[in-house]
């Protein structure tokens, strides 16, 4: 795209140089070359004020000039046109892919809203993306939306203030499961935690604390969980220190592209309360290992298989891949449709 400027730039430095070397022969060497260049750029931008080149009663001087006035307005207007063309076209497309991007926020359901597009957003997005969980990352600055977009063209982007209503609400808050506040600016993320709470009551927000005096404030503004990157970091390298084979597990269940596992938390349905846990198949999913069921506030680790019966409101702590997570959700879900169904 740019090889089309630089070259109407070397045409047209070409024309000046020749008009001004022209009018300089012209003239039999009477002017001054910064006349002649004068004269000359004068000419090819219509300017026009008076003959400095003394051209009155040359044809050839005329004759020149004619050359000189179309074929530089021609490559000027060129330039120009081109210039104007690709701003406006791409000012249009950012205005039309702004709409599309906040047209597909406001349908969506079910998915979680990233506010603040830092270190700590860029890695909870690449999370969101290798376990396929439906997300909008919402951000005030033109630069970031623009960077990550060139990155990542496939995300969907809200750019405004996430401290404002109509800007959770185009990034679809009222249907969202959860919402990340992680701008980097406690402050920030406590007028977005309450922000989001009072658009949607039921909404799980996680928000980012770097100073722990901010924690409480954080909770009473609505935050279910705070993170703190300086406690989480502390953990991190004494994890390193005394237990360098277990975090080199987990390491790799996170990192590696292959494996691709995470322990995740799947709902049971309320059609198999009362049913053993062998009714839920477990042995279709070969890469799924049970870890614990949660009741409530207890847990119950490696439950037996036959001897566990379901209770209401019973989650499953499994480690798995995105793919079984999806079917195993997708299953529990069809068995209550259909027993609703043959009801």
């Amino acid at each position: 795209m740019y090889k089309k400027y630089i070259w109407c730039i070397v045409i047209l430095l070409i024309i000046i140089v020749a008009g001004a070397t022209g009018y300089w022969f012209i003239g039999g060497g009477h002017f001054s070359y910064f006349d002649c260049l004068y004269m000359t750029i004068i000419t090819i931008t219509t300017i026009g004020y008076s003959e400095i080149v003394d051209i009155s009663g040359s044809v050839l001087g005329r004759t020149f000039t004619i050359f000189v006035a179309l074929s530089g307005i021609g490559v000027l207007a060129y330039m120009l046109t081109s210039i104007t063309a690709t701003i406006v076209e791409g000012e249009l497309t950012k205005s039309f892919r702004r709409r599309r991007m906040e047209r597909i926020a406001k349908k969506a359901r079910g998915h979680y809203i990233v506010c603040g597009m830092g270190w700590a957003g860029l890695h909870i997005i690449n999370e969101l993306q290798d376990t396929k969980r439906a997300h909008v990352i919402v951000d005030i600055s033109k630069s970031k939306v623009d960077k990550t977009l060139e990155t990542m063209p496939k995300e969907i982007f809200i750019e405004g203030d996430a401290t404002d209503n109509d800007t959770l609400i185009k990034a679809g808050i009222e249907k969202a499961s959860g919402l990340f506040a992680v701008t980097g600016d406690d402050t920030q993320n406590v007028v977005i935690c309450l922000t989001a709470k009072q658009l949607n009551r039921s909404l799980r927000v996680v928000a980012q604390c770097n100073e722990m005096k901010n924690i409480d404030k954080m909770n009473r503004a609505g935050a279910d969980a705070v993170v703190s990157p300086g406690y989480i970091s502390g953990m991190r390298m004494a994890s390193e220190m005394i237990r360098p084979t277990a975090v080199n597990f987990l390491d790799k269940m996170l990192r590696g592209r292959d494996e691709n596992l995470r322990v995740e938390e799947v709902g049971i349905s309320s059609y198999l309360v009362g049913k053993a846990l062998s009714s839920i198949d477990l042995k279709k999913y070969p890469h799924t290992l049970l870890l614990a069921v949660k009741e409530g506030d207890k847990w119950v680790y490696n439950p037996p298989r036959d001897g566990y019966v379901i209770e209401p409101g019973n989650k499953l702590i499994i480690m798995t891949t995105p793919e079984e997570r999806e079917d195993l959700e997708k299953n529990v879900e069809d068995s209550n449709e259909n027993n609703s169904e043959q009801r």
